[in-house]
């Protein structure tokens, strides 16, 4: 059997050429990093955990309507996807002050926000995915005003539904980023939500006792990620049958 052909490799995922023209294969890795990687550990079964949930949730969004990169999960750590030009923005939506923002506007975690916030950070991990105001963007050309009015719509589409969902099963959506690519047909453009959604892109907490349950567990030392994704999993009903159990984390220098 031929080799596959490695498109791309990121931090948590690696990209292979698809079966047919116009897909790819998404492999997710046991891989977590914070700080822009100057973090870094190897989570067993983490991999796993995020494709079964990034599918849960994909799967959601098509069925509300919503366009997603997604087509079919695969296998435990596979799924075959859309090929896409991604936008290089990190599209971010908050409910709540928690992260870089409470600490840049020295708000208190968990301090409920009037209504949610939707901004853009620059995909570069050397200079730290700075945010950047919708004018940059523009100037720069990385998306015009009807893209950036159609991606504002499309994530606040992905906030009401996940919230909603989040909510049924006792956890409080605080935050999350996700991407968006370009699928084109002829001259055709459709802006599709892409990458994952899994707890690595959100900020997840228990709504009665405020335990993270996203990977702020890993940023911060406050326990076992994998039993944080594990309980997101379960609560959802996701969870893949036979897992293996899932290891402590093994840091590497």
């Amino acid at each position: 059997m031929a080799r596959r052909k490695k498109i791309y490799e990121g931090k948590a995922k690696t990209l292979y050429e698809g079966p047919e023209p116009g897909t790819l294969v998404q492999y997710f890795k046991d891989d977590a990093t914070a700080n822009n990687a100057e973090k870094h550990g190897i989570i067993e079964g983490k991999g796993v955990l995020n494709n079964r949930l990034s599918e849960f949730f994909m799967t959601g969004l098509g069925h509300i309507g919503v366009p997603t990169h997604f087509i079919k999960r695969l296998n435990m750590r596979e799924q075959l996807i859309r090929a896409v030009e991604i936008i290089p923005l990190e599209v971010i939506v908050r409910n709540y002050a928690a992260g870089s923002m409470a600490k840049r506007l020295g708000m208190e975690e968990g301090t409920m926000l009037p209504r949610p916030i939707v901004e853009f950070s620059y995909k570069d991990d050397a200079l730290g995915d700075p945010l950047v105001p919708e004018e940059y963007i523009i100037a720069l050309g990385w998306a015009s005003q009807q893209d950036l009015d159609d991606i504002v719509a499309l994530a606040l589409r992905v906030n009401d539904f996940m919230s909603g969902v989040m909510y049924g099963v006792g956890i409080k959506l605080i935050d999350f980023k996700i991407e968006i690519g370009r699928q084109f047909d002829g001259d055709f453009q459709r802006l599709i939500v892409a990458d994952e959604i899994s707890p690595d892109s959100c900020r997840l907490w228990d709504m009665e006792t405020g335990e993270k349950l996203d990977k702020d567990v890993f940023r911060r030392d406050l326990g076992n990620l994998a039993d944080a994704y594990t309980e997101v999993a379960r609560r959802l009903g996701v969870l893949p049958n036979n897992n293996a159990p899932l290891g402590k984390p093994t840091l590497i220098n």
